[in-house]
């Protein structure tokens, strides 16, 4: 066809625009790949501070994500796990085990007498909680199915209440979901328990990068940075893609692999809004090895808070310990450094005065919103020539970005 510089131009080089370009080209299609910042990633990025590797926000890989097993080579990475389960720090700063005993079993008396010491077992909540979660054990489609809520309604309807689920189910899934209220789909969150249940979530040894990084060396397309997309223009066959350096590209397609809002604002397309989550960073002193996640039973500023160092040694120089705390983002700014520090040294029952602060990730677009009778699956083509890939178009979770990048394939290779 004159006057087509490329097959298909990926807008984005996120997973699901890494994905998305990757599938493209084992099909035989020509594709470019022009992402704003210096390197691949989006949301899943690594940052290097003075040896520490700070992923920008707390996030994990679970291995139990179809689209990671099929696409991802999990050897490669070489996950490191962390603990299964939670540690629950109390109101008088009291720790609490919480522990799979089946894969640590030294934990399973110490997980009946912290259940027990933080009144989990009223029959009435641990029946409540064994009716909503029992969905999740079924098949997806039926689960999918089901009719829709917010968790926190469909865990009244059960009667999920008391400390089960206001020192446990809702501080854990906060930092999971962004979203502390409990508005978030409940077919979705089951969903997230699905995958929970059946892995335990890890990092690469050498941080989150590690996962773009490898699927850009995979994909085969041709990638460009620093580039900054304008607009995206549609005519007959055709489409042109107008960058900031002033150029044109024309393609047979385009995909819009950018996040929510981007994507809406480079087409005019509604799609979800976004949640936010702020994550420090701190380096702190060896003694911390603690794998398990650690919440607030009883409120607090942060949503979680973990020894990064102890799930993934190669996250910080041998005599060092990195930490991160991650706090859901309302419409104000985020809780200062100081309160931070407070909470923190309450959570690890430690002082934090002496720790150092390496960065600070405010990312207002975390994950997208999964609002009560959303498709958990959303239209990826939106124009003649025009292609959405995105979490948004399915889950917000590494899972969503990668299916959604498939989907987007097989959809310009079904529109060419």
């Amino acid at each position: 066809m004159s006057g087509i510089d490329v097959d298909v131009v990926v807008v984005g080089a996120g997973l699901a625009g890494l994905r998305c370009a990757g599938a493209l080209r084992r099909r035989g299609l020509d594709v470019l790949v022009l992402e704003r910042s210096d390197a691949p990633g989006g949301r899943v990025r690594t940052d290097m501070i003075d040896g520490f590797r700070c992923d920008r926000g707390f996030q994990l890989i679970n291995p139990s994500y179809p689209a990671i097993q099929r696409h991802v080579d999990l050897d490669a990475l070489d996950l490191q796990v962390a603990g299964r389960g939670v540690r629950v720090v109390d109101a008088d700063g009291g720790v609490h085990t919480l522990a799979d005993p089946f894969r640590h079993p030294d934990l399973a008396a110490a997980t009946v007498t912290s259940a027990a010491s933080l009144r989990l077992l009223r029959p009435k909540a641990v029946v409540g909680a064994v009716r909503w979660a029992l969905p999740a054990m079924g098949p997806v489609r039926r689960l999918q199915a089901r009719p829709d809520a917010a968790v926190g309604d469909d865990w009244d309807r059960y009667g999920v209440d008391g400390p089960l689920r206001d020192s446990v189910l809702l501080p854990f899934l906060s930092g999971v979901l962004a979203d502390a209220d409990g508005a978030t789909s409940d077919r979705y969150v089951r969903l997230v328990l699905r995958s929970f249940l059946r892995a335990t979530p890890g990092v690469p040894a050498d941080g989150m990068q590690a996962l773009p990084d490898q699927l850009a060396a995979s994909s085969d397309a041709t990638l460009r940075y620093g580039v900054e997309v304008e607009g995206i223009d549609e005519a007959g066959s055709s489409v042109t893609v107008r960058t900031g350096d002033g150029q044109s590209t024309v393609a047979r397609a385009v995909v819009v692999a950018g996040d929510a809002v981007d994507a809406a604002q480079l087409t005019g397309v509604d799609t979800s809004p976004m949640r936010g989550l702020a994550t420090w960073w701190f380096a702190a002193d060896p003694g911390l090895s603690d794998p398990f996640l650690r919440v607030s039973g009883s409120g607090g500023p942060l949503a979680n808070t973990a020894v990064m160092s102890a799930i993934a040694p190669g996250y910080a120089p041998a005599d060092r310990s990195l930490v991160q705390a991650s706090a859901v983002l309302g419409d104000s700014d985020p809780v200062d450094e100081s309160v931070v520090r407070s909470e923190l040294a309450r959570l690890w029952q430690t002082s934090t005065t002496g720790w150092e602060l390496l960065t600070r990730n405010v990312i207002r677009r975390a994950l997208p919103s999964q609002a009560p009778g959303l498709p958990v699956r959303r239209p990826v083509r939106v124009g003649e020539r025009t292609v959405f890939a995105g979490d948004h178009r399915d889950t917000p979770s590494l899972q969503g970005a990668m299916v959604s990048g498939s989907r987007a394939a097989r959809a310009v290779v079904g529109l060419l």
